[in-house]
């Protein structure tokens, strides 16, 4: 069996329909077979993958109009995402060779959209992404009150950033809801999946002061509210 017929059946199993299913079948064969090459992901396994292109077709009913994942890497949420809403995505990876990936599957899928091999907090500051996505993405480890000040600045005003995170404390949380505020947020709602998984609903509802993102780095190094 091939990768992508193995992958087919276990997104079969797991609910993917259609043509969506065998589209993001043949994405993850794809992306296991550039990870051979390259690093862009540790599942090394249609089976170890498959997880994870299902995790990201979680969100795909969240996702509207135009869509920018920040850190993709080698794809995910974002390609999954693409794939299953036919919605234009922009993607922020400032590793090149990854970069180079995810271009080569916008072109392979015929995509609308493009790749910004900066990092976040740089072209967060471009007139023309600044504002100017209905909805963001990071699958990233990062910090929740990192992951909403490297995202929500690329929001338009009404957008929303759908967070999917693991285990979090009430420490994070809070630190979360008061980041929100000083980026001109709010966290909507808060949505329980299996076992500790939970997707975060954060709506910009004003402007995001300019002085955000902080400069490279700093995001990360001294979280906002934590």
């Amino acid at each position: 069996m091939t990768p992508t017929d193995e992958l087919q059946t276990l997104l079969e199993t797991g609910g993917v329909e259609g043509a969506v299913r065998e589209r993001v079948a043949r994405y993850g064969a794809l992306l296991l077979e550039a990870n051979q090459r390259f690093n862009l992901t540790g599942a090394k396994s249609a089976a170890e993958l498959a997880p994870h292109l299902l995790d990201s077709l979680t969100i795909a009913p969240y996702v509207s109009d135009s869509l920018v994942d920040i850190g993709s890497g080698g794809g995910l949420p974002a390609i999954p995402l693409a794939l299953a809403t036919g919605v234009p995505v922009t993607m922020v990876e400032t590793t090149v060779k990854k970069a180079r990936f995810l271009g080569e599957m916008l072109a392979a899928f015929d995509l609308r959209g493009e790749v910004v091999a900066e990092r976040a907090e740089v072209a967060a500051h471009e007139a023309r992404l600044r504002g100017a996505f209905t909805t963001g993405t990071a699958r990233a480890v990062s910090s929740a009150p990192t992951v909403a000040e490297l995202l929500l600045p690329f929001l338009a005003i009404g957008g929303v950033a759908v967070m999917q995170r693991g285990t979090m404390d009430d420490r994070e949380r809070n630190a979360l809801a008061d980041a929100a505020l000083m980026l001109g947020a709010e966290v909507e709602r808060e949505e329980p999946l299996d076992g500790e998984r939970r997707v975060i609903f954060v709506r910009k509802v004003a402007p995001t002061q300019n002085r955000f993102p902080r400069r490279i780095g700093i995001p990360e190094k001294r979280p906002l509210c934590l």
